[in-house]
C-alpha cells in the first residue's frame, strides 16, 4: 500500500453544523442572491468569481447548451424515464451517457485540438495561423479523423449558433488567437475537402474555451451540467405528453414491415 496523506485537503468547499462554505465564501451570506447558477458553476471550477465580461460569454456558453430539440440524449432520457418513471436521476444519468466525441462532447476534441496546434505558451508571440491550421487539417486527413468542432447535419451553411457566440466573445474581449484559430481551421477544412463544414457550436464554444484557458479535460463538463438541465425538461414534458412509446411502437412496426415475415413479398 501507498503512503497515507497526512491530512485529506480539499479547496471546494466545507460545511459545519451552521455553515455552508464555497470557495471560500458563505453560502447562503455571498452566494444565494448574489450569483446565478452560471457564475456558481464559474466560481465551483476556477475558484474565483468570474468578471462581468467573463459571466457574460460563460453563461452564453452554458445556455447554449442546455437544449437542442429531440437529440440522441433526449431520446434516451425520454426512454429511459418511460421505462423507470420512479427514477427520474436514471434518466438524466442515461441521457448524459451519451455525451461524447460525436455529441456535445465534441467541444473537448475541439479544445484540444487547438491547445496542441497552438500551446498558450505561443500566444502572443506571432504564431503564423494560417500555417498552423494548414498543418491541423493536414494531419486530421491524413489519419482520415474529422476535425473536431466543425460540420453540422442540421446547420448549413451556418450554426447559428457560433457567429453568435463569437459576437459575445468579441463584444467582452475574449476573442482572440484561439477563436481566430478554428475560423482558419474551417477555411482550411472547406477548401481542402470541398465539403460545407461550418463551425458548429461546441467548435465555438471550445476555442472560447481555450481563450478562457480552461484545461481542456474539463470542457466536456460544462456540457454535461448543461444538458442536464435540459434533460430534466424533457422528462417532466414525457410525463405530461409521452412520446416515448409511440417512438418504440412505431419503430417496431416499420422493422417488421421492412424485415419481418413477408417483407420480402411485398
Amino acid at each position: 500500500m501507498g503512503k497515507r496523506k497526512d491530512k485529506i485537503t480539499s479547496k471546494i468547499g466545507w460545511s459545519t453544523p451552521d455553515r455552508i462554505n464555497v470557495r471560500g465564501l458563505d453560502l447562503p451570506n455571498e452566494i444565494l442572491g448574489h450569483m446565478n447558477l452560471g457564475d456558481l458553476a464559474f466560481l465551483q471550477v476556477t475558484g474565483r468569481k468570474a468578471t462581468p465580461e467573463e459571466s457574460r460569454v460563460f453563461n452564453a456558453i452554458i445556455i447554449t447548451l442546455v437544449e437542442h430539440g429531440i437529440t440522441p440524449s433526449a431520446m434516451v432520457a425520454r426512454m429511459t424515464y418511460m421505462g423507470a418513471p420512479e427514477s427520474l436521476q436514471a434518466a438524466v444519468a442515461a441521457g448524459l451517457c451519451g455525451l461524447g466525441t460525436v455529441f456535445v462532447g465534441s467541444m473537448e476534441g475541439a479544445s484540444r485540438m487547438l491547445y496542441e496546434a497552438l500551446p498558450r505558451e505561443a500566444l502572443g508571440t506571432g504564431a503564423d495561423l494560417d500555417a498552423i491550421a494548414r498543418e491541423t487539417v493536414a494531419q486530421f486527413r491524413a489519419r482520415n479523423a474529422i476535425v473536431p468542432g466543425l460540420g453540422h447535419p442540421v446547420h448549413k451553411p451556418v450554426d447559428p449558433r457560433a457567429p453568435r457566440l463569437f459576437e459575445i466573445a468579441a463584444e467582452n474581449g475574449m476573442s482572440g488567437e484561439y477563436v481566430a484559430l478554428i475560423q482558419k481551421i474551417q477555411a482550411e477544412a472547406e477548401a481542402r475537402s470541398g465539403k460545407m463544414l461550418p463551425i458548429n457550436a461546441t467548435g465555438a464554444i471550445g476555442a472560447i474555451c481555450c481563450e478562457f484557458g480552461f484545461p481542456w479535460k474539463i470542457v466536456r463538463g460544462f456540457g454535461v451540467m448543461a444538458r442536464a438541465i435540459g434533460l430534466v425538461g424533457h422528462i417532466l414534458e414525457e410525463s405530461e405528453n409521452p412520446i416515448s412509446f409511440e417512438l418504440w411502437q412505431r419503430a417496431e412496426e416499420e422493422i417488421l414491415e421492412t424485415s419481418g415475415p413477408g417483407a420480402d413479398q411485398a
